[in-house]
């Protein structure tokens, strides 16, 4: 069991959205405050911090899609 829990956080880890990473970066503390305050939003709100974090994760792929560099006309 401990074994399926580790190798799920390790996938989550690489592939997961960094949000919590990119919140800390732009408020200039450590990420894992911002996971643990998403960890008990969502217990205190019964999901609720869950639901916020799919949105910004979804909302930060979208930016990063729009925001891309571009090398030439030809990339879009």
């Amino acid at each position: 069991m401990a074994g399926m829990v580790s190798n799920m956080r390790h996938y989550l880890e690489k592939h997961g959205f960094y949000v919590s990473t990119r919140m800390a970066d732009k408020m200039g503390i450590r990420a894992k405050n911002v996971r643990l305050f998403f960890i008990y939003a969502s217990f205190f709100t019964m999901g609720a911090g869950f639901i916020v974090y799919l949105i910004l994760a979804f909302w930060l792929k979208l930016k990063d899609l729009v925001y891309t560099k571009r090398t030439s006309v030809f990339d879009l």
